[in-house]
């Protein structure tokens, strides 16, 4: 698609102009070729993972084919709730701004039993951040915004209707036979990155499955528009009087849109619990007879717990939900997929550059997996306490939420979807062990917590959008000489370069001065020191690129 079609589509328009959009297809100078394009890098799937993927890769100024197998974003509202890491990784490229412009904002969750509200809670109950805990924002408008930024790179090219039909590996590649409407055509692809979706063309194509666990239960996703005076609050009730022995999520979104989650139970028959007759009755029951509402969009889902064994199979990686998929309560889908596209993208992108070797690159697949096995095991803790499938499950879910009312340590156990939080990389081999004491949660392997800063010209700033670079090595005071000489390291000095004008940037890494941080290209700690050495940094930065020592001496 050429740059100058950028103007002719609502990117920033209503939900049905978005949801209108149809991309052109357009035949490729590959498919006229003698023998197969080569192509560094080719994505295949742009949902947000994918485009999310390009962007990162672009602008890091690598070129990037994209490849979709429809001419079309997402219809309704989908990935709905984005959180506040996924935020800071889209201000990094390009896209932030306009998805919180957008979005509902939120932090506030509230828990009911039946018609009671038992407790709420705040999932960013302190201030000195940049971005809030969540925005709720239908996938349409997120993959609109990401388009509109793929359109403004030159060396991203997004092709439509491009189905991948084959794929040939070898160790410095894959042969792609690819279907189009005017017939079918082979690239060779130096790096394959699927991000095509839970129903995966790419896993099946390799022969390749997920393996987990399918829940036994059903739930209805049902999109409402109405005027409504309710909170922007995350409501979810345990056993209302209006869906009995079940339950039911309410999340307001853009536009007047209210998404609201029924669970219907396995014997559910998902093609009639999909018709609107059977549906408003049921929204009625939530908001009462006399409120107004048209139904926008509505889809039954089942909860699935699954991921790949092995995300890197040679020069073919899977990231989002074709690796890995888990139920929706807990908005750890779109969300995670978003982080491995941060993982992948600058170890990519320094393997292409001859920086580093390909285990840098395959220490995506550990470190994601880990990530991945985190947010299964609290999506499939949060399904088993909303849908107890034995008699003593049920017990404990409703005693627990009986004491809930009344008790801190109740709640801690009640599971509404926990929702989503950046991984720490604890064990990652990429991680420099501490040697000095620290306090807090910034240790080796965790992203980094943001914080407002000044610069030294007297602009406010946020400390993750002066950490957005390659490695960063955060110095509270001044910067010993040698750290003029690091290659592909960004020497940033809080209280030279930046004003830690609240304090909070020492308060959060516990800092004393002389404490030192290297922080990774995607924001996560890769070592910290109460002094550090120009062996110590040259070492960790060694180990946080997967080379020798030697490998990054000057």
């Amino acid at each position: 698609m050429k740059r100058e079609d950028l103007s002719s589509y609502p990117f920033h328009g209503d939900g049905a102009a978005v949801q209108a959009i149809e991309f052109a297809y357009q035949r490729s100078p590959d498919q006229d070729a003698d023998r197969p394009v080569h192509h560094p890098v080719v994505i295949v799937g742009a949902g947000p993972v994918g485009l999310t993927l390009a962007i990162d890769l672009a602008q890091r100024g690598q070129r990037v084919l994209l490849l979709d197998n429809d001419h079309r974003l997402s219809i309704g509202s989908r990935a709905l709730c984005f959180a506040k890491r996924t935020l800071e990784i889209w201000d990094r490229l390009g896209v932030g701004a306009p998805m919180v412009d957008k979005g509902v904002s939120w932090n506030v969750g509230k828990v009911f039993l039946r018609e009671q509200q038992l407790y709420q809670f705040n999932l960013l109950p302190e201030d000195g951040h940049e971005r809030p805990a969540f925005i709720n924002l239908q996938q349409y408008y997120c993959e609109a915004y990401l388009v509109e930024r793929c359109l403004q790179l030159p060396n991203i090219e997004i092709r439509w209707d491009n189905k991948v039909a084959a794929i040939e590996t070898r160790d410095d590649g894959a042969l792609l036979s690819i279907e189009t409407p005017e017939g079918s055509y082979q690239i060779d692809a130096g790096w394959v990155l699927a991000c095509d979706g839970s129903r995966s063309t790419m896993r099946n194509l390799m022969g390749l499955e997920s393996k987990g666990r399918i829940f036994q239960d059903r739930f209805l996703i049902a999109d409402v528009k109405m005027t409504a005076d309710f909170p922007t609050e995350r409501w979810f009730w345990f056993d209302p009087p209006f869906h009995p022995n079940q339950s039911v999520l309410l999340h307001r979104e853009p536009d007047n849109v209210w998404r609201i989650d029924f669970q219907l139970g396995w014997d559910a028959d998902p093609e009639l619990e999909k018709k609107p007759e059977n549906i408003i009755p049921r929204v009625k029951a939530l908001l009462g007879k006399d409120v107004d509402f048209t139904l926008e969009w509505a889809s039954v889902y089942t909860f699935a717990c699954l991921r790949m064994d092995q995300f890197v199979h040679g020069r073919v990686v899977f990231a989002g939900d074709c690796a890995h998929g888990v139920s929706p309560f807990g908005a750890r889908g779109a969300n995670s997929g978003v982080q491995d596209a941060d993982n992948l993208a600058w170890k990519l992108d320094w393997v292409l550059k001859g920086r580093a070797g390909v285990e840098l690159l395959q220490s995506y697949g550990p470190e994601r997996e880990y990530a991945a096995d985190e947010n299964i095991c609290n999506s499939t803790r949060a399904t088993d306490f909303i849908t107890p499938k034995s008699e003593i499950s049920r017990m404990f879910r409703d005693v627990t939420l009986g004491l809930a009312r009344e008790h801190e340590f109740a709640r801690r156990l009640v599971n509404s979807g926990r929702l989503s939080v950046p991984a720490t990389l604890h064990g990652s081999t990429l991680n420099t062990p501490d040697v000095d004491a620290f306090a807090g949660k910034m240790v080796p392997g965790a992203p980094l917590t943001d914080a407002p800063v000044q610069r030294a010209d007297g602009q406010a700033s946020w400390l993750l959008r002066e950490t957005a670079a390659d490695f960063t090595l955060l110095v509270f005071g001044e910067p010993p000489e040698w750290t003029q000489a690091l290659q592909h390291v960004q020497t940033v000095s809080i209280g030279r370069d930046l004003i830690d004008v609240q304090g909070l940037v020492a308060q959060r890494l516990d800092a004393t001065p002389g404490s030192a941080y290297l922080i990774r290209p995607d924001q996560h700690v890769a070592a910290r020191w109460r002094q550090p050495s120009e062996a110590g940094v040259r070492a960790a930065l060694a180990t946080a690129t997967a080379q020798s020592r030697a490998a990054v001496t000057a």
